[in-house]
């Protein structure tokens, strides 16, 4: 079986993230979508409210399960049983420190871990995540960037704060 592990932030989760899921679940018998809690940042959304937010979003993939993590990657793909990670590049700036971190990962997993890249679809090549939360802060309108129930969310959270 081939199992590979999507790992991010996803805080909030984007179209360009949800266009690498979809593609990544065709290619592989098992997707793990790895949401990191990284205690060095502060994110908008919980680990929790991330997790719940991508099972809701795909919850009709039979193939997709959707986790949390702390710590280094390549411990998170021995403990899911996945021996490829997918990263996505939206430009050749992604690739410099997307390739290091591929060598680096391929080093501390002894070998036994691959990344595969996809590139990004051109409709989303200039997202990130960090955008959105800044056109959300200033009222914005991210409806193009995001799904609905993700845009609704953001709206609110910055509602709160």
């Amino acid at each position: 079986m081939r199992k590979a592990i999507y790992p991010g932030s996803f805080d909030p989760v984007t179209y360009g993230h949800m266009d690498i899921i979809e593609r990544s679940a065709k290619i592989f018998d098992e997707l793990i979508v790895a949401v990191l809690n990284n205690q060095l940042k502060t994110s908008l959304f919980s680990v929790e409210e991330r997790v719940n937010i991508l099972k809701e979003l795909l919850r009709e993939h039979e193939n997709i399960s959707v986790v949390s993590y702390d710590g280094l990657l390549v411990d998170a793909c021995n403990g899911f049983g996945a021996h490829v990670i997918v990263r996505g590049l939206r430009a050749v700036t992604d690739f410099e420190y997307e390739l290091q971190m591929s060598q680096t990962n391929r080093k501390l997993a002894e070998s036994k871990v691959d990344t595969v890249f996809l590139t990004t679809d051109l409709r989303y090549a200039y997202l990130s995540s960090s955008t959105v939360k800044e056109v959300a802060y200033f009222g914005g309108d991210i409806s193009e960037f995001v799904p609905e129930m993700v845009a609704e969310l953001t709206y609110q959270k910055f509602k709160k704060g």
